[in-house]
């Protein structure tokens, strides 16, 4: 199967996310959340992607909050990702740019955490555009607030099943075994 194959069976699997962080007034896709759903689609793919930094931009940023001055740096980073078949060495290039901005030592690592998750969701047609500030349909903050669903904390939080899908998806992927593991055990003590 070429690469091309590959990633189009990953786009296939991966139908939309739900979003589980906000900060400030929108909500997102966290990268924890993008990359539990996507790595495991990637492995069994036998697919890598190896990322570059092509160039990194660093400017100062001084602005006035209402707790006072403010000092920060905004990253500007040109970057390559590159999808790798391992099983016949095919590869796919991609050249991508993000900004971040943060505090002195945050902000190339927001550039490069951000570039991550908005390449894989704008690779594999993820739909971001209600997060978008320049989506002029997107929802006041007022919607937004009710629409956004928190992923609980434990499974005993779960009250429905959509909560319960969530709280599966939140887990890291070793956990996720240990619990189907748990639950295949439970089903055969069941008969």
């Amino acid at each position: 199967m070429s690469v091309y194959k590959k990633l189009f069976e990953i786009q296939k699997q991966v139908k939309g996310l739900s979003k589980d962080k906000k900060s400030y007034s929108f909500s997102y896709v966290t990268g924890n959340k993008l990359l539990s759903f996507i790595k495991p689609l990637m492995d069994k793919q036998g697919l890598i992607l190896k990322q570059e930094v092509i160039s990194i931009d660093n400017e100062r940023m001084d602005y006035k909050t209402n707790r006072g001055e403010k000092s920060e740096i905004l990253s500007k980073v040109m970057m390559k990702f590159t999808w790798i078949d391992i099983e016949t060495g095919e590869t796919d290039v991609n050249s991508f740019g993000a900004n971040g901005q943060n505090d002195w030592e945050k902000g190339l690592g927001s550039a490069l955490t951000y570039a991550e998750r908005y390449f894989l969701l704008k690779y594999f047609h993820i739909a971001t555009d209600e997060d978008d500030i320049d989506n002029p349909e997107r929802k006041p903050q007022v919607e937004v607030k009710q629409q956004i669903k928190t992923t609980p904390k434990t499974y005993k939080d779960c009250t429905t099943k959509e909560e319960l899908r969530l709280f599966y998806a939140s887990l890291p992927e070793d956990q996720q075994k240990e619990l189907k593991k748990l639950i295949t055990e439970f089903a055969l003590k069941l008969k």
